[in-house]
């Protein structure tokens, strides 16, 4: 067998392992704790990729062995949880539902595996699947800790349309912003410094509600992928319209000067 690399197939493992435990948890009906140890995962997740790209230790090992651990702690996670949660509104919809959410998953990461190097080098094409995992978690998580939050949030009725909705957009077409192109180890622009700055500095000030403020994040890029979607064909009518219309214009403008010559 051919040599790996340690390091960051080390945080993939551990990535793996906490989804693990947080399978462990939704067994024992601690659903919170649960959403913790999905978080870490996605956190351990993005440190992987960051540390393979630092130390050029990219592999094809790599990239099936984080693929094969996204769809334990990214899908079989989740779904299980969907599964806890919705069969106490719904016992016939609550395995379809979350048997769909984990199977969208995996199709995800096997079509990500095959486009890694050509779609989806440097953006995402449909929603990537800690996303999903992390959107779909953040319902339950703010429920759990926060009940005051209860009738706002409705489990029963919301649930059901998130998880599929979920599931549709991983396996979509819809592009979404990645983070690939960011390489911590070249020279940067110094705004990206400022920014990153700020964002610490004001996720201090909320600290009391960072759950709140995690939750809305994430699904504020779920549904800002789908609302550019959305919009882009009118972009692009426009765009060709105003080529027509400035193409228009300069015939025109050329006409008079083929007629005095």
């Amino acid at each position: 067998m051919r040599k790996v690399f340690i390091l960051p197939n080390l945080f993939t493992a551990s990535s793996l392992f906490s989804g693990m435990l947080g399978i462990f948890e939704v067994f024992q009906g601690h659903l919170a704790a649960a959403c913790g140890y999905i978080l870490l995962s996605a956190l351990l997740d993005v440190f992987d990729g960051l540390v393979a790209r630092l130390t050029k230790t990219q592999s094809a090992f790599g990239l099936n062995f984080d693929s094969l651990s996204d769809v334990v702690a990214f899908g079989a996670a989740p779904g299980l949880m969907a599964f806890s949660v919705l069969s106490a509104f719904y016992p016939r919809l609550a395995a379809p539902v979350a048997s769909l959410f984990t199977v969208c998953g995996a199709l995800r990461l096997a079509r990500f595996n095959v486009q890694a190097t050509r779609e989806e080098s440097k953006a995402f094409l449909g929603l990537p699947i800690p996303g999903a995992a992390l959107a779909a978690i953040s319902l339950i998580w703010l429920v759990e800790t926060k009940p005051e939050l209860r009738p706002w949030l409705p489990l029963d009725k919301i649930y059901p349309p998130a998880m599929v909705g979920l599931a549709y957009l991983m396996v979509s077409k819809v592009p979404y912003v990645g983070f690939k192109s960011l390489n911590l180890a070249d020279r940067q622009p110094f705004e990206i410094l400022v920014a990153i700055v700020v964002v610490i500095t004001l996720l201090f000030m909320v600290k009391e509600h960072l759950l709140l403020v995690g939750a809305s994040f994430i699904w504020l890029y779920v549904l800002g992928g789908v609302f550019f979607a959305l919009m882009r064909p009118i972009r692009r009518r426009r765009y060709r319209a105003y080529r027509q219309a400035m193409r228009a214009r300069l015939r025109t403008s050329e006409a008079p000067r083929e007629h005095e010559s």
